[in-house]
Order: structure tokens, then C-alpha cells, then sequence
């Protein structure tokens, strides 16, 4: 009997163990998945507040710039032309170099993943 009593024992020790392991795993999950939550909602937050403020800013010096150029040479349609051309060509190069962007995008989000 007592070789059943310390089997009965040693299994009940493993079973709190395993609820214990369990336990522990969920909250970690929990506090990883609200880690990641919380990193990504306040970078989309920042990107919203900055790049908007940042568009409006670029929208009117792209304005002002159209004018001045516009006003030099005598011709403001002509201005606003050079000034979207201006930003086409930035755009080509931009979406040339896209694979770039991408990879420093993976590299950083991926540190922060799964390093944290």
C-alpha cells in the first residue's frame, strides 16, 4: 500500500505542477499579447498625430513652393507643374528603393517582437 500511496502522491504533485505551468503560461500570453497591443496601438496613434500634422505642413509649403516658382518664372500654372513634378520624381525613387523600406520595417518590428 504504501508504494500506491507514494505513487498517489507524486501524481498529484505533478498535476498541481502542470496547473501551476499552466497558470503561468496563460498570464504570460496575456501580458506578451498586451505588450504587443499596446506597442502597436501607440506607434499607429503617433504615426496618425505626426504624419498628419506633417501632411499639412508638406501640403502647404508645396503650395507656397508652386507660387514662388510660379511667380519667378512668370508662369504659376507652370510652377504648380514643376512642383507635382518635383514630387512624382520623389515618388519614383521613393517606390524604386521600396524593398529598402521594407526590409528596415521587418528588422525593426522583429527585434521588438521578439525580443521583448
Amino acid at each position: 500500500m504504501n508504494i500506491f500511496e507514494s505513487v498517489s502522491e507524486t501524481s498529484e504533485k505533478i498535476t498541481d505542477a502542470g496547473e501551476t505551468y499552466i497558470k503561468k503560461s496563460q498570464e504570460y500570453y496575456t501580458l506578451k499579447v498586451f505588450q504587443q497591443l499596446s506597442a502597436s496601438i501607440s506607434l499607429i496613434t503617433k504615426v496618425l498625430v505626426i504624419g498628419g500634422l506633417l501632411f499639412i505642413a508638406l501640403f502647404f509649403l508645396a503650395f507656397a513652393m508652386a507660387m514662388f516658382i510660379g511667380e519667378s518664372i512668370g508662369n504659376v500654372a507652370l510652377g504648380y507643374a514643376i512642383t507635382a513634378i518635383g514630387f512624382l520624381l520623389i515618388t519614383g525613387v521613393i517606390y524604386l528603393n521600396r524593398h529598402h523600406i521594407n526590409n528596415k520595417v521587418v528588422k525593426s518590428l522583429s527585434t521588438k517582437f521578439f525580443n521583448s
